[in-house]
């Protein structure tokens, strides 16, 4: 099914962007802006971004029905890193770990095999899973811009295209 393969190579060449350009924006956070919280209940502009970096890695390791101390192990790791360029290290390896991971999986279980995580009751499928990763990474990558655009960064919607 050659649809099958264009479709999972679409939406690896999306996540791929949105890595791209996660790192250009990352780029540009001054050090100084690394505390700044909207709210009192929102995550903190350093916690967002090691949030977004580990969405690829740890959303690997969470459809791969990995231990939820194994998740935590993941953020933790990622969260005694405040170097811009070895958090953007970190999402551009899981980048690499999820493209791998996918194409590594024949059609018939990208379509058909569910895996359960941890925190639910049921699974889903390998498809829906490469969906739920660029979604997510896409929702954070949004939070990140409108954080950026809220303390006056010179950026725009080119920036994320």
């Amino acid at each position: 099914m050659q649809a099958v393969n264009e479709i999972k190579a679409l939406l690896l060449e999306e996540l791929d962007h949105i890595v791209k350009t996660s790192a250009h924006l990352i780029r540009k956070i001054s050090p100084e802006h690394w505390d700044y919280r909207p709210q009192p209940t929102m995550r903190s502009l350093l916690e967002l971004v090691e949030h977004l970096v580990s969405v690829p890695s740890s959303d690997l390791l969470i459809l791969q029905e990995s231990s939820e101390p194994a998740i935590r192990k993941l953020e933790a790791d990622i969260a005694e890193d405040n170097d811009k360029e070895a958090l953007i290290a970190w999402m551009v390896s899981g980048m690499d770990q999820v493209r791998k991971y996918m194409e590594e999986l024949p059609e018939e279980e990208f379509l058909h095999k569910k895996t359960k995580p941890f925190y639910l009751e049921h699974g889903s499928v390998q498809a829906k899973w490469l969906i739920e990763i660029t979604t997510h990474a896409q929702h954070h990558r949004a939070q990140m811009f409108t954080y950026m655009k809220t303390l006056s960064y010179e950026i725009n919607m080119f920036d994320l295209y």
